[in-house]
């Protein structure tokens, strides 16, 4: 199970983001939305959770594969829906791959663990401490 700290001490929107190992990011809302854009907006950090987890997925496989892949290029887009909400990514790679290496890829791709997470229903459960 995956665990992070947020906390935001009186300085607008802009919200330090805490992983149990010590690693730490800002979030913030754009200007057009109030904030200073001092980070990643929350929207960022769902697409970029999506963005990385495929990075790294398909490069673990590759290199297990000992295939010569040699860049990973990843772009996702949000957009929120009513009742429904559309990531679109795209996939860019390049290396010495041939069609069947690229179909297995995009397989993997779509099996990375966040797109697993977000493919399911999902509840998020919320309590005032």
């Amino acid at each position: 199970m995956a665990s992070v700290a947020a906390m935001n001490k009186r300085e607008h929107y802009r919200t330090e983001i805490i992983s149990p190992s010590g690693n730490t990011l800002i979030a913030d809302e754009p200007v057009s939305n109030g904030g200073e854009d001092l980070g990643f907006s929350p929207t960022e950090l769902l697409a970029s959770s999506l963005a990385a987890c495929t990075c790294v997925t398909l490069r673990m496989y590759a290199d297990r594969k000992g295939w010569e892949l040699d860049h990973i290029n990843v772009d996702v887009n949000v957009a929120p829906g009513e009742g429904k909400t559309l990531f679109a990514r795209k996939i860019k790679l390049s290396g010495n791959l041939d069609a069947q290496q690229l179909d297995r890829l995009l397989y993997i791709a779509k099996a990375c663990p966040i797109s697993r997470i977000l493919s399911n229903p999902i509840d998020i459960q919320t309590v005032l401490e």
